[in-house]
């Protein structure tokens, strides 16, 4: 037999994750895309001349580490429970 569902009752959806895990999420993709943005660049328009800013600290160092700050930042966000209650 089947259950007759009461037409009354709203569902409402449970979503995985919770308001503040999607505002720490946003904040770790700012934070990756910023990495990237800061690895742009270094170029030279002639291939025959070389450009030796395309190994400044900013690209090879400062940038990469930002990067993987934003990942680090995208695992807490997805392992932060959004229902714990603060004391």
């Amino acid at each position: 037999m089947k259950k007759q569902s009461n037409k009354n009752t709203t569902h409402t959806p449970d979503f995985v994750f919770g308001k503040k895990n999607y505002i720490v999420m946003a904040i770790g993709f700012a934070i990756i895309a910023l990495g990237f943005i800061l690895m742009v660049g270094g170029g030279s328009d002639d291939p025959n001349v070389f450009n030796p800013d395309i190994y400044s600290f900013r690209r090879i160092r400062l940038a990469p580490t930002i990067v993987l700050i934003g990942f680090g930042i995208e695992v807490y966000a997805i392992l932060l429970n959004p229902n714990k209650k603060k004391k």
